[in-house]
C-alpha cells in the first residue's frame, strides 16, 4: 500500500523532492542530464515552434527520460505517467525486449518504402490479422487486410476513403463528444468544439447521440429509456443524409471525451440501423485496443458487435509514430482504385517496434495485468467517490478509466477550474494525469498496462489529497 512519507525519504531516485506521498519502490537510477536547460528550451520554443504546440501545465514539464511506467525530469525527479504518453505507450516507456528489436533493426536498414519487399511489415499484418476478429460484420469475411500509417488521424482517413468509395455512398455519421483526429476529414468527424477549427467544416458529415448516460440528453434513466441515444441514429440518417450512408465510426469508448462507456446494447443497435442504410461501420480503436479495456483484445468486443473496419494507432506501437487500418478483402481492394502511397506507412522501424510491441503485450499478459489493477484501481476510485463530493462519476474499463468532476452532483455542472487544479497539484506529488470531456472536467486514468497495484494505491492517494486541498478552496 502507498504510506505517507517523510521529508526528503522518497525512494527510487535520489533527486526526487521531499513529497507527503510515496511513489512505490522502482529499481530505476536515471541518467544524469547534460543538454539544454528547461529556461533555454522554453525560450527556443517560444522562437521556433508553432504558438499551437501546447503544454500542459502553468510550468511546463521536461521530461528527459522514461523506464516503463515511469518518468523523468531533467533534475532526474520520477513521475508516475498515468496518461502514458496520452494513451501511447502501451507496454512500458523503453521497454527492453522492444528497444532490442529496434536497435537491431536500426543497425540493419532505417528507411525503405512499400514498393519495396521487407518481411517485417507483412509479419506485422499477419499478426495483426490473428487479433481480428474472425467475420465482418457486413460481408462476413475476415478482417486480414492492412493498411499502414503514421497516425491515427490518417487511419481514419483511410477508412472513410475506403468506406465512400466501396459504398458509392458520401455521407458518414459519427458520434458527438468523439474525437477522430486533426486532418480535415477527422476534424470534421470529431464532435468537440474545442478540436475544431472554424475555417474547417467538410461536408457529408453528421453526427448522432452517443451512450453518455452521465450526460442524457433526454433526461432519462438506463435501462427505461429504451435506448434513446442509440435509435437517434435513424433519425439523423434519415433527415440529414440522403437516406443512404458511406459508413458509421465510432470510438467503443470514448477517449478525449472523457472515458464515455455507452450501455451494452448501444452499439448493437447503431450497428444495425446504419448496415440497414448501406453503411460500413468502423470501430476506432485508437485509445481502446490492445488489450486496455482488460476483458479483451479490441475494446469493441465488450459490446458484443463485429465491425467492418477497425482503426489504430497510439499502443500499437509503444510510442512509435505507427497507426493502421485493417478491414475485408472486399473493402480493402477499392484503394486500388488509384495511386495512394503513404511514404513512412510501414517503415521497417516503426512495424518492427509495433511487432515487439504486440509480442510483449502477449507473452508478459499485459492484456490481463490492465484488467486485475483496472478493476483493482476502478473500485479504489469508486471507494473515493463516496469520500469526495466533486466525484461526479467513476467509469471506464480495464485501464480505461475517467473520473468526472462536478460542482454539484445534482446539477452536474462541470467542475472545470477544479479539475485543471488537481491536475496541477497531482503533478507536484508525482503524478501525470490526463484532462478530457468537452469542458475538460473529466480526469483521464490511462496509464502504461504494466503498472501495479502499488501505483495504482499512489494515484488514489495522491487523488484524495488533491481533492480534499480542492475542497478546502
Amino acid at each position: 500500500m502507498t504510506t505517507l512519507n517523510t521529508p526528503g525519504s522518497n525512494p527510487g531516485s535520489n533527486a526526487d523532492p521531499p513529497r507527503t506521498i510515496r511513489l512505490p519502490q522502482f529499481d530505476h537510477q536515471p541518467a544524469p542530464y547534460d543538454g539544454p536547460t528547461r529556461d533555454e528550451v522554453i525560450a527556443l520554443r517560444h522562437q521556433y515552434l508553432s504558438p499551437g504546440i501546447l503544454t500542459y501545465y502553468a510550468e511546463p514539464m521536461m521530461i528527459v527520460e522514461g523506464k516503463m511506467q515511469y518518468v523523468y525530469d531533467e533534475k532526474g525527479t520520477r513521475y508516475l505517467d498515468a496518461f502514458a504518453g496520452i494513451v501511447t505507450v502501451s507496454v512500458g516507456h523503453c521497454h527492453p525486449s522492444v528497444i532490442d528489436k529496434v536497435k537491431a533493426q536500426t543497425d540493419k536498414l532505417q528507411h525503405t518504402t512499400t514498393i519495396y519487399l521487407h518481411p517485417t511489415i507483412a509479419q506485422f499484418a499477419q499478426k495483426l490479422a490473428s487479433k481480428m476478429p474472425q467475420t465482418s460484420g457486413t460481408t462476413g469475411q475476415p478482417l486480414d487486410k492492412t493498411y499502414f500509417t503514421n497516425s491515427g488521424s490518417e487511419a481514419n482517413e483511410i477508412a472513410i476513403l475506403s468506406a465512400r468509395e466501396t459504398t458509392g455512398n458520401h455521407d458518414v455519421i459519427a458520434l458527438r463528444n468523439g474525437y477522430h483526429g486533426g486532418t480535415a476529414n477527422t476534424m470534421g468527424l470529431t464532435a468537440h468544439g474545442t478540436w475544431r477549427f472554424k475555417s474547417n467544416n467538410p461536408s457529408g458529415i453528421a453526427h448522432t447521440h452517443p451512450g453518455y448516460c452521465y450526460r442524457c440528453p433526454y433526461n432519462l434513466e438506463y435501462p427505461s429509456c429504451d435506448l434513446k441515444c442509440a435509435h437517434d441514429v435513424k433519425n439523423v440518417i434519415e433527415y440529414q443524409t440522403s437516406g443512404e450512408i458511406a459508413a458509421f465510426i465510432g470510438e467503443p469508448i470514448q477517449g478525449v471525451g472523457g472515458a464515455v462507456v455507452p450501455p451494452a446494447e448501444y452499439f448493437q443497435i447503431v450497428y444495425d440501423i446504419v448496415r440497414e442504410h448501406g453503411g460500413i461501420c468502423i470501430a476506432d480503436e485508437v485509445q481502446g485496443g490492445f488489450g486496455r479495456t482488460g476483458t479483451h483484445y479490441w475494446a469493441h468486443q465488450n459490446f458484443n458487435v463485429q465491425p467492418d473496419m477497425i482503426t489504430m494507432a497510439k499502443g500499437i506501437g509503444n510510442g512509435a509514430p505507427l497507426a493502421a487500418m485493417t478491414t475485408t478483402a472486399d473493402i480493402s481492394k477499392t484503394m486500388a482504385n488509384r495511386v495512394h502511397f503513404n511514404t513512412y506507412g510501414g517503415n521497417p522501424i516503426s512495424v518492427t517496434q509495433g511487432l515487439a510491441t504486440l509480442e510483449v503485450i502477449d507473452e508478459e499478459g499485459i492484456q490481463e495485468n490492465a484488467l486485475t489493477v483496472g478493476t483493482y484501481l476502478k473500485d479504489a476510485l469508486l471507494e473515493l467517490q463516496n469520500k469526495q463530493p466533486l466525484i461526479g462519476e467513476v467509469r471506464g474499463l480495464g485501464l480505461m478509466l475517467g473520473v468526472e468532476l462536478v460542482k454539484d452532483r445534482t446539477t452536474k455542472a462541470p467542475a472545470k477550474e477544479e479539475c485543471a487544479s488537481i491536475v496541477e497539484h497531482a503533478k507536484t506529488l508525482g503524478l501525470l494525469l490526463g484532462k478530457g470531456g468537452l469542458h475538460g472536467n473529466t480526469i483521464r486514468l490511462k496509464p502504461p498496462m504494466c503498472i501495479t497495484q502499488d501505483d495504482a494505491d499512489f494515484i488514489v492517494a495522491v487523488l484524495d489529497e488533491a481533492l480534499t486541498a480542492q475542497n478546502k478552496h
